[in-house]
């Protein structure tokens, strides 16, 4: 995590100590998910704990910001990725019997660690600063635009037909959440809040 110069208050400092714990066990579960030769299994064993963060990560936003819009944001976050680690939970073992070819296999995960390493990277290097909102902010935007690269990369491959429309969906759902902190943070930077 990249600090600014000045000093961090008590409230950042557990915050940001949250933040690193729900960051590093995504990043053991997205890198330590078990995979197989099938890409729609891969894609949820490591969606799921992408999920997981994100919620985490909102619920601790949750904890300390008073900010009616980053409030709607986390809330909606929440919601949204509940319910899509629900449907893949339900289409996890049709999905399994999909199988793919060691070279598609390899193309695709290659694919997705140079994804990973990208976004693990824009986490953890986001600027950090006593303003816990953008903080929250600058730490989803990476996060949210890894979903949308895992999710674009998956729907080039042959995939189970049941996967295809959570995908369309976390691309969705993710690129509007981008848009509306990418807002946020500039209404924040403008103002100086």
């Amino acid at each position: 995590m990249g600090n600014g110069q000045q000093d961090l208050s008590r409230n950042t400092k557990a915050y940001l100590q949250r933040f690193q714990c729900i960051l590093d066990k995504m990043i053991r579960g997205m890198t330590g998910a078990l995979l197989t030769d099938s890409i729609s299994h891969n894609f949820i064993a490591q969606m799921i704990p992408h999920h997981m963060a994100a919620i985490e990560m909102s619920e601790n936003i949750l904890r300390y910001t008073t900010d009616i819009p980053v409030q709607n944001i986390a809330l909606q976050i929440v919601s949204e990725q509940t319910k899509s680690i629900e449907n893949m939970r339900q289409i996890e073992n049709n999905c399994g019997c999909v199988k793919n070819s060691p070279e598609a296999v390899r193309c695709y995960q290659n694919r997705v660690s140079v994804i990973l390493k990208e976004m693990f990277a824009g986490m953890q290097k986001a600027r950090t600063d006593n303003r816990i909102n953008a903080d929250f902010m600058r730490e989803m935007i990476p996060h949210h635009e890894g979903a949308v690269r895992l999710c674009e990369n998956a729907l080039q491959q042959e995939i189970c037909p049941q996967l295809c429309p959570i995908l369309e969906n976390i691309i969705v759902s993710q690129k509007r959440g981008i848009v509306q902190m990418k807002t946020l943070l500039t209404l924040a930077q403008n103002c100086r809040c």
